[in-house]
């Protein structure tokens, strides 16, 4: 049975950033995530392709052990189209193109649906509940989310989000979603919310993580060559799901592991255009960077 399974989107990517550029990329947050998660497991996918979607990608995930029975197909692949600028945290859109995304429905199958971790990636929450709905007894939930949804379905997220374990979110969206430019307390009224902890990610600058008890101030990574930021929150949440799932451990020291490993690959996909670094590290260069962020926190 595939661990963890992962619902969120698979897209063609076409970006630019002022170190270059890539079209018809792999990407989407499912892609991104579960990539990031095989690495230390062997994940499954839930999502919607179209027949445009080139079967070398489908290949790639396959070689990354990585299960696509959860992935359906539809007319045309969901495609977006976006750039940065010097401010690598922030991506401008230039064009969205839902495409089979638009009428989408998880269809959850039956071999995943006894699996014990889950991470539900950003895509709407009414389909992130539906896989939550569908599954028999998992042990830990951990989701993601976006402003857009905060935007437009912020009653459905809010449904969603009480039957989570773990939420992520970024520094902007956790103000946005609980009405307070304060961390502390964007925090405290997101554990009322989940059963386990509240990870608010800072982008170059780190990741907080909250329980009931406990806070873990992990560092950002000083990156000297960021190419393309592009899915580096999905591989956050993806490795971290990953790591937590390979090592069937859900206490708060090892949820702090799992944040650095979590930052570890984060930083090395962003070194890379798409998911061209995903492709070339192995585990042993994730290793060498998890030593390198127990230095920046050694003191």
């Amino acid at each position: 049975m595939p661990e963890p399974i992962i619902i969120g989107t698979v897209a063609l990517d076409f970006i630019e950033t002022p170190f270059g550029k890539v079209e018809n990329a792999l990407g989407g947050s499912a892609c991104y995530a579960s990539i990031a998660a095989s690495f230390f497991s062997k994940p499954g996918i839930m999502s919607i392709i179209g027949k445009d979607f080139p079967n070398e990608h489908i290949e790639f995930l396959k070689s990354r052990q990585i299960n696509i029975d959860g992935i359906t197909t539809g007319e045309k692949t969901f495609k977006w189209q976006g750039f940065y600028e010097f401010d690598m945290n922030e991506a401008k859109t230039l064009k969205t193109e839902l495409n089979s995304l638009e009428s989408y429905s998880v269809a959850v199958p039956e071999s995943y649906k006894d699996a014990k971790y889950v991470f539900l990636a950003n895509i709407d929450p009414e389909q992130q509940l539906k896989v939550i709905n569908t599954l028999n007894n998992p042990e830990l939930i951990v989701m993601d989310t976006m402003n857009f949804w905060i935007d437009i379905k912020k009653e459905q997220l809010l449904e969603t989000i009480k039957k989570a374990h773990i939420l992520i979110l970024n520094d902007g969206e956790a103000r946005q979603l609980f009405g307070t430019p304060n961390l502390v307390k964007a925090a405290r009224m997101a554990l009322k919310l989940v059963s386990k902890a509240v990870i608010i990610k800072k982008g170059e600058h780190g990741a907080l993580l909250f329980t009931d008890s406990k806070h873990f101030n992990a560092p950002g990574y000083p990156l000297e060559n960021i190419k393309d930021p592009t899915g580096c929150g999905d591989c956050f949440g993806g490795a971290f799901t990953g790591f937590l799932t390979k090592t069937n451990d859900v206490s708060e020291e090892n949820m702090r592991k799992a944040v650095i490993y979590g930052s570890v690959v984060a930083s090395l996909n962003a070194e890379g255009f798409s998911i061209e670094n995903l492709k070339k590290i192995n585990i042993k260069d994730i290793e060498k960077r998890y030593n390198e962020f127990k230095e920046l926190r050694d003191f």
